[in-house]
């Protein structure tokens, strides 16, 4: 049976405007992982400066293993980048796009 609205050619254009399956399940999980307060606060502190796991484990009262764990997560999710020098791994935001997004989600949230 054929579907019959009002706003046939709306419901086309939104129909054709939006997004694979797949692209929106990537940015679903993308935003996930900024509902957690931990992940927020390292990528708070690593919009400060860059830092080691150490380093971010004193800054948000955390053990270094707890950061290690969402320094894995936000790796993954291309969140955060890291660089060795000598035994050291320093993290940093992966690029200007995450500083945006923090950037907009405090103006949001203080406007």
């Amino acid at each position: 049976m054929e579907k019959l609205h009002a706003h046939e050619n709306l419901v086309h254009q939104i129909e054709n405007g939006m997004p694979s399956e797949e692209i929106m399940t990537e940015m679903a999980n993308f935003y996930k992982v900024f509902g957690d307060l931990t992940r927020v606060k390292i990528l708070c502190t690593l919009f400060q400066a860059e830092s080691c796991v150490c380093g971010l484990a004193e800054a948000i009262g955390m053990t270094q293993s707890a950061v290690s764990h969402q320094l894995r997560v936000l790796k993954q999710m291309k969140l955060v980048k890291n660089r060795r020098e000598g035994k050291t791994i320093y993290y940093a935001l992966a690029d200007a796009h995450i500083q945006s997004i923090l950037n907009q989600g405090m103006e949001h949230i203080t406007e």
